[in-house]
């Protein structure tokens, strides 16, 4: 029997570090907080959190990701793709429901990891991830659509694809070309300082110039734009308390009468899966894109083990799932990051705005936040790849096909499972053919 091989990428990057290391780290580990930060706080309340809960697991998330993973460059936090899973389960079950599945998913990564099968996750098909992900920043753009208009609806947004659509078109009559021209203008931010100002952080520009705006114009009477202090309050900047502790354990493992059950458990677990395999595919997939650009090897096994550790002890402080980030992982590598030490100077970064910062946070515009979203769902859609892949043989196609639209009208778990099933049923066929 193997014995458990744990030994992060942290011990490695150490040996022989230099003062030049340790500068470079300390520009890119800086940069990409700041980037991370209008990330973090964007994702959590698409999520259906509080920005607060954003930041936490950026925080602990990206400080475990690059302490115990096995990449030199990886940055964790939370992302896009875990935006419509923690909505339905906090949805359903609220705060604690979430803290169980994302603890199994957790539990599940590392165990992954211990088992030495971060080498399998490459085997999933190509159109299964390609259709999700696309699913997925459809499905992102969607939950956007009332802050990116400014529409008024009263009762909520219904939870399915298609209720949504129809409830916008129901309530389009209630837009406000105030919040429109916000989103528009944020959107044109992001995208001029992707194009001319590589550098510089365009979704941190876009917050930081229309949220000045509207301060004011809202201050003056002009405007009348929601913000996110006025969904959630005010905005604390004080450390998170063990959420484990404050939650009614027993309302999730009691039935009516009162009789202990693990019916809760039992329908979170498919959602622990799903977490888990997401997680996997889009940690190891920034890796193995990282080690294209360094020319480095990462350690697939002890990244699944770091991601494994990061999701037990972020949602102990009421955080969602985390992952490893392309983007921000391409940030820190654009800027001379070489180690791991970078990803943790990132994470003390985001700590120390946190604690000094935050409560900034409760004026920044929703629709400005709406803008940022849509541009990572386009980044996300991989829309030319989509197109590229209907060329592909027909049971491609099938595959890609079917997981899209499952992920976009029921919902992700769904989509995998399925999507799973029938690749292994075509490679089957195909294995058929060939013998």
């Amino acid at each position: 029997m193997q014995r458990l091989n744990f030994r992060p990428m942290l011990i490695d990057s150490l040996k022989g570090y230099t003062r030049q290391g340790l500068t470079r780290d300390l520009l890119a580990g800086l940069i990409v907080g700041i980037v991370a930060l209008p990330m973090a706080i964007a994702f959590a309340i698409a999520s259906g959190v509080s920005p607060e809960v954003g930041l936490v697991t950026a925080v602990l998330g990206g400080l475990i990701v690059s302490a115990l993973g096995g990449s030199s460059v990886q940055i964790g936090g939370p992302t896009g793709a875990f935006i419509i899973i923690v909505l339905g389960i906090i949805g359903e079950y609220g705060q604690g429901g979430l803290l169980i599945a994302t603890l199994m998913a957790g539990i599940l990564l590392l165990l992954m990891g211990a088992l030495k099968l971060g080498s399998l996750i490459k085997f999933i098909p190509y159109p299964i991830v390609v259709g999700f992900t696309s699913g997925i920043a459809l499905t992102i753009f969607t939950t956007q659509v009332k802050d990116l208009l400014g529409l008024t609806i009263e009762g909520g947004v219904p939870a399915a694809f298609i209720d949504k659509w129809a409830c916008y078109f129901r309530n389009i009559t209630t837009l406000q070309w105030d919040a429109i021209i916000v989103s528009v203008v944020s959107i044109a931010i992001i995208v001029a300082s992707a194009r001319w100002m590589k550098r510089l952080p365009g979704s941190l520009l876009a917050i930081i110039v229309t949220t000045a705006v509207v301060y004011f114009t809202n201050q003056s009477g002009l405007t009348h734009i929601a913000t996110i202090g006025d969904r959630f309050g005010a905005i604390t900047a004080s450390l998170p308390s063990i959420t484990a502790f404050q939650l009614d354990w027993a309302a999730l493992f009691t039935d009516a009468e009162g009789h202990f059950t693990l019916t809760t458990l039992n329908a979170l677990l498919p959602t622990a899966f799903v977490i888990a395999i997401l997680g996997a595919i889009e940690s190891l997939l920034s890796a193995t894109v990282a080690d294209g650009v360094t020319g480095d090897h990462h350690d697939s096994n002890q990244e699944l083990i770091g991601q494994g550790i990061a999701n037990i002890v972020a949602p102990f402080f009421g955080g969602i799932p985390a992952t490893g980030a392309i983007a921000r992982t391409m940030t820190n590598i654009n800027n001379g990051a070489r180690t791991c030490i970078a990803g943790v100077i990132h994470a003390l970064v985001l700590l120390v705005i946190f604690l000094l910062a935050m409560p900034l946070a409760a004026y920044i515009p929703m629709p400005t936040l709406a803008g940022v979203l849509v541009v990572v769902s386009y980044n996300m859609s991989q829309w030319r790849t989509f197109a590229q892949l209907t060329h592909r043989p027909k049971s491609d196609v099938v595959v890609l096909l079917v997981t899209f639209v499952l992920t976009v009208v029921f919902d992700l778990t769904i989509a995998i499972e399925l999507g799973l099933v029938l690749a292994c049923l075509l490679f089957m066929r195909r294995m058929a053919e060939v013998s």
